[in-house]
Parts: C-alpha cells; sequence; structure tokens
C-alpha cells in the first residue's frame, strides 16, 4: 500500500477509526512535526499511553516515513457557563497593550492573516469602541454586515477580507463620527457585536482591546472564556508602564488568564541603504526584559518598516506579502503564539468566566 502525503481530513478519519469518542481539537504541521490535541474523557496515564502508542502506530502506517507525530490529550472539562460560550470557537485570544499607539491593531491583523495564511478560519472582534480601525486595516470602509436567520433568530454576518471574518463598531459608524457613548453604552454593543453574530466555526478569535484596563475587558473576561492573552508593546519605558498594568491584569486572581506572550513593536529602524545598522529610537530589548521580569515568553519584535504602515493605510495587511522580511517577522511571531497555546491548552483546564464581585485593582 503506498503511503500518504499530510492530509488533516486523512488523520482526523484514522484516529476516528482508533476511538470515535476522541475530540480532535487541532491538528498542527510544522515542517515534518505534526502536533495533534484531543480531548479524552479517561484521562488516566494508562489510557493516554494506549491510545497514543494505537494512533501513532496507525498514523505512521499510511503516512510517509518522514512525517513527526506528537500526540497531546487534555481531559474534557465541564463548563457551568456554557451558556455564554462560543462553543463554535475553539481559541479565544485577547490582543491588548493597555497603552494607546503602540501598534496592537497592526500586529492583531498581521497575525490574523498569517493564520489564515497557514490554513486556519480565523476571526477578529475589533473590541475598540470608541477607535476602532479594523474596517480601515482590512480595506471594508463603508461596508455594512448583512443579517442572517440563524435558527429562527436574525444575526450579523461577519465581513470577510483575506480570508479573515470581522466585525467591528466602523462598520456602523462614518469616518469622521464620534461614538460617544458611557460605558453602559458600549459594553451592550460588544455584546451584540459577540453573541448576536454568525461567526460559524473559527479556529481562532482575535479580539483586539482597546488602551487601558477598563469596562471593554471586564465585558469581555465576564462573557467569554479566553484561552490566551497576548500583550503588545513598544519598548520605551513610558509605554512598558501601562505594559506592566495590563499584564498585572489578566494576572489577578479573578481573572487568571495566561498570557501566551509578548511582542515589541517598533523595535529598532534599518536604514534602506545599510540593512547592517540598526537604530534602537525607542530604546533597545526593553519588552525583552520585561517579559524576564514577569517570567512570560517573549514571541518577537517587530521593527520599524515603512511598508508595514503603508499596507495598513490602504487595508492590505503587509503579512500577505509572500517571502519578505515583514511575513517572515510575523509568521515567526504566529508560529511562537501556536505553540504557547498549544501548551497551554494542553497542560490547563479553560479559563473560567469571571465573575467580578469587587474592585480588587482599587483596593
Amino acid at each position: 500500500m503506498s503511503k500518504q502525503i499530510f492530509s488533516k481530513e486523512k488523520i482526523k478519519e484514522l484516529i476516528n477509526e482508533v476511538n470515535t469518542s476522541f475530540e480532535i481539537v487541532n491538528i498542527n504541521k510544522f515542517s515534518n512535526d505534526i502536533t495533534i490535541d484531543l480531548l479524552i474523557e479517561n484521562f488516566t496515564h494508562k489510557s493516554k499511553s494506549e491510545a497514543r502508542n494505537n494512533i501513532t502506530e496507525v498514523l505512521s502506517k499510511n503516512f510517509d516515513s518522514t512525517l513527526n507525530f506528537k500526540i497531546n490529550f487534555k481531559p474534557k472539562f465541564v463548563n457551568k457557563e456554557d451558556s455564554n460560550k462560543l462553543n463554535n470557537i475553539k481559541n479565544i485570544i485577547a490582543i491588548s497593550s493597555a497603552k494607546g499607539g503602540v501598534g496592537k491593531s497592526t500586529v492583531t491583523a498581521n497575525i490574523a492573516v498569517t493564520l489564515s495564511k497557514m490554513g486556519f478560519k480565523v476571526g477578529i472582534l475589533d473590541a475598540d469602541i470608541y477607535g476602532p480601525s479594523m474596517h480601515i486595516m482590512f480595506d471594508l470602509v463603508g461596508r455594512k454586515p448583512l443579517a442572517v436567520d440563524v435558527d429562527g433568530k436574525s444575526k450579523m454576518k461577519p465581513l470577510e477580507s483575506y480570508g479573515v471574518k470581522i466585525l467591528s463598531i466602523g462598520f456602523f459608524t462614518s469616518m469622521d463620527q464620534a461614538v460617544i457613548w458611557r460605558g453602559p453604552m458600549a459594553t451592550k454593543a460588544l455584546d451584540q457585536l459577540i453573541f448576536d453574530s454568525d461567526w460559524k466555526e473559527l479556529d481562532f478569535l482575535l479580539i483586539d482591546l482597546p488602551p487601558g484596563t477598563g469596562d471593554i475587558h471586564l465585558s469581555i473576561v465576564q462573557k467569554l472564556s479566553v484561552n490566551g492573552s497576548i500583550v503588545v508593546s513598544t519598548p520605551q519605558i513610558i509605554a512598558m508602564a501601562d505594559a506592566r498594568k495590563g499584564i498585572s491584569m489578566y494576572r489577578q486572581q479573578n481573572i487568571n488568564i495566561p498570557v501566551l506572550g509578548l511582542i515589541e513593536n517598533m523595535s529598532y529602524f534599518n536604514p534602506p541603504d545599510d540593512k547592517k545598522k540598526k537604530y534602537y529610537i525607542f530604546g533597545k530589548d526593553g519588552v525583552k526584559n520585561l517579559s524576564e521580569d514577569f517570567d512570560i515568553p517573549f514571541i518577537g519584535e517587530v521593527p520599524i518598516i515603512q511598508g508595514l504602515r503603508e499596507s495598513g493605510d490602504i487595508g492590505r495587511p503587509g503579512a500577505l506579502q509572500e517571502d519578505t522580511e515583514l511575513s517572515r517577522v510575523f509568521e515567526d511571531i504566529t508560529r511562537k503564539l501556536i505553540i504557547n497555546l498549544t501548551e497551554r491548552n494542553t497542560n490547563l483546564p479553560p479559563t473560567e468566566i469571571v465573575k467580578i464581585k469587587t474592585m480588587a485593582g482599587c483596593s
């Protein structure tokens, strides 16, 4: 029998032949390494060992010998807040900075595009109610979502651009229109973007959060089980002062969302006439040092590249480019994000939806 090349569909078929009770969460391919994440009810060492051996044996018989299979198991936990969980979305990642103007939305857009290029189903929720930007970065200015019928209920259909599904308050306001709402109005609008939308099946939903640690952030963690967060900052001290607060928010005992990594934006500038030179305009290794202070993985740095700014302004994220410095930077960051997320999902139970009873950060 001739052996097959890599195929997610075939892997799922073969695993189901071994045991139909397994729930396949993720299948990721990095070079010749195939990582498979499965939910399992009987979480004893013996049951995991037997299942791993059986699955590996079947896959090795059917696929090319150059492929290496790694099987990860995690228990099926019962989530008491299922009514507030988007069960059709496998991973929800919050991307924040606590500081405005550090390029968080640009990083979010380019990670989303990179995930889509890798073959994942991706969505972005633009949670920056007062300063939305995703409709600009994905060339969707002036477009509005359509209403679709889902089980007798009218829901919004996210707009799609470059393989990424997007919802933003920017679809419902003009470019010059300010959103002048108090907190309760903003959080109500956010609820509609989350729950009154037909996201369908997604591997990743990236939530582009606004600056600060206020109403919107609390609403997200009170309504969704967020798998993890990414914190973006520029390297100067004034920006990292706010990034520290953002990290501390996720580490609050009653929030407790894992920080999957830190990203440094605007790390340095290479002059086009001499690529060997690096000018550290905003400081050097600031976010790297911050990651060591908090013992959080540092997953990448994004240099100051004129094309990154230009591509965002014209509505075509720079990561769409092929084999450029820009695309390679975001491919490296995204791979590290997936690795850290896979490890988190393997070793930790789902994040509990937060029930905030005190103003814990304001003692």
